[in-house]
């Protein structure tokens, strides 16, 4: 190891001050932690702007209608995202369940929908995502299918003419860290935003709706679950992990950092912030940027998390063979039963 290298280790050794601990009482803990996240992630409004939602395109598809909304989400920034809503929603008496479904790094919303990047429908393989909002929509859920911000149609001017795959994530990441923001924190305060949004249609039953996501987007799933508890139930596929066994082991986007995050609590922490709520981990074998042995020790550090929570049944996972992809062998079907 060099010199550096130990530097390095030495700095960012685990000591979180308010890491999970099982002789503090867990609604203390929780409240705590939760806090501190919020602060590292550069905090989010006192007062929430006005959504304003506009309708851009509705869409009849194979089995469900795909609206295009904008919405506000902090004052001066509008995000789109598609809304899928299954045909027989007018049957139902109580409004249906609804999932918030983040999309991982490539070209956005559309690539979750069964889409390619100019909108058209999917004619290729659909990649890691499988267009996992269209399998959701088909199993009854409203799904809503947002455009992080950096990618997509939320990308800079002067990236429009990339390739559809590529990102604005580092230059918004660096700007928004000189400001004391971050990308994570606005993408998961906007996500919170699309909860409002689904928490105003007619379609949704508003104490039922989850979050799954991907990669980046599990990111954002996790953490928002974990600081807004009317995510009911989430889907975290591929990211359950530790800092130290993925983000500190190897290049990521800079989306993925959060300055000081250390100095409060390890990524399993953090995602525990979810119990007594139901999570399951979309967990692949051969998965190299959230590597099998880091993901096994979230999830043990997890299981000890709910096991103080009394909600033990609540924590599933699925170890499957393959590598950083969605899965939704098992995942769909635990989301029909807890939701």
């Amino acid at each position: 190891m060099s010199e550096i290298e130990a530097y390095l280790q030495q700095q960012t050794q685990f000591r979180g001050r308010s890491a999970y601990q099982e002789d503090l009482s867990l609604e203390s803990w929780r409240m705590e932690l939760r806090h501190h996240v919020q602060e590292r992630l550069g905090d989010f409004p006192a007062v929430a702007a006005a959504l304003n939602p506009v309708q851009l395109e509705r869409v009849s598809c194979d089995g469900y209608t795909r609206e295009r909304v904008e919405i506000t989400t902090y004052a001066g920034l509008r995000m789109p995202m598609y809304l899928l809503i299954p045909d027989n929603v007018s049957a139902t008496e109580k409004g249906l369940p609804a999932i918030a479904a983040c999309h991982g790094h490539g070209y956005g919303s559309r690539e979750i929908c069964g889409m390619e990047p100019d909108g058209s429908p999917r004619a290729g393989d659909p990649g890691l995502h499988k267009d996992f909002a269209v399998a959701l929509v088909k199993r009854g859920y409203v799904v809503a299918a947002p455009e992080l911000l950096g990618f997509g149609d939320r990308r800079l001017e002067e990236d429009r003419d990339a390739p559809p795959g590529a990102s604005s994530c580092t230059k918004i990441a660096a700007h928004l860290l000189m400001a004391g923001q971050t990308l994570a924190g606005h993408r998961v305060y906007e996500t919170t935003r699309v909860l409002d949004y689904l928490s105003t249609r007619p379609e949704v039953d508003p104490h039922r709706i989850g979050s799954m996501g991907i990669s980046g987007g599990g990111l954002v799933t996790a953490f928002t679950a974990a600081l807004d508890e009317r995510c009911q139930v989430a889907v975290v596929s591929g990211y359950a992990s530790t800092f130290h066994g993925s983000i500190l082991d190897r290049n990521h986007c800079l989306d993925n950092y959060i300055p000081g995050i250390l100095q409060e609590a390890e990524l399993p922490d953090i995602i525990g912030l979810i119990a007594p709520r139901p999570l399951f981990l979309e967990i692949g074998s051969e998965d190299l940027v959230f590597p099998l042995h880091s993901a096994r020790e979230a999830h043990e550090r997890l299981k000890k998390i709910y096991k103080h929570a009394g909600a033990e049944q609540a924590l599933d996972a699925d170890y499957f063979d393959g590598g950083h992809e969605i899965s939704g062998a098992k995942a769909y079907d635990w989301l029909d039963q807890v939701l």
